[in-house]
């Protein structure tokens, strides 16, 4: 089984964009050096919402690369940056990398809302900002 884990993160302001990117393209390497990953990919759709789609050969090889720098230090300055965030795992049989179309039915099917400081009303409303 592989874990597969798609994350979407609204950057709630144009001044912490740069800073976001910066974050963003630091974990992407770290990933894909990271023991156990089978793929990264990015994407950026509408209102500064950024998207991650990884492929791991287990949970705890995604738990190990999420604590480790530079992704752990992402993470402590996302409530304050993003005013949405969401996230899915689900398990599958091989390591080909889904479709953008399946992991977004995914995140709205099982997807859960991570907390962020300042919160968009769609979070508030538990809404994942999938459509």
């Amino acid at each position: 089984m592989v874990l597969v884990s798609v994350t979407r993160l609204r950057v709630r302001s144009f001044r912490f964009v740069l800073p976001f990117i910066w974050y963003a393209l630091r974990s992407t390497l770290q990933a894909k050096g990271s023991p156990g990953n089978f793929g990264v990919r990015l994407r950026k759709t509408k209102r500064f919402a950024f998207w991650t789609l990884t492929l791991w050969e287990s949970d705890s090889a995604m738990r190990a690369f999420r604590v480790a720098p530079p992704h752990r230090d992402a993470m402590r300055k996302l409530p304050y940056w993003c005013d949405e965030a969401s996230y899915a795992h689900w398990n599958q049989d091989d390591s080909v990398m889904p479709s953008w179309q399946e992991a977004v039915k995914k995140l709205s099917v099982s997807g859960e809302i991570s907390k962020v400081l300042y919160p968009s009303p769609d979070q508030k409303a538990g809404r994942l900002g999938t459509s």
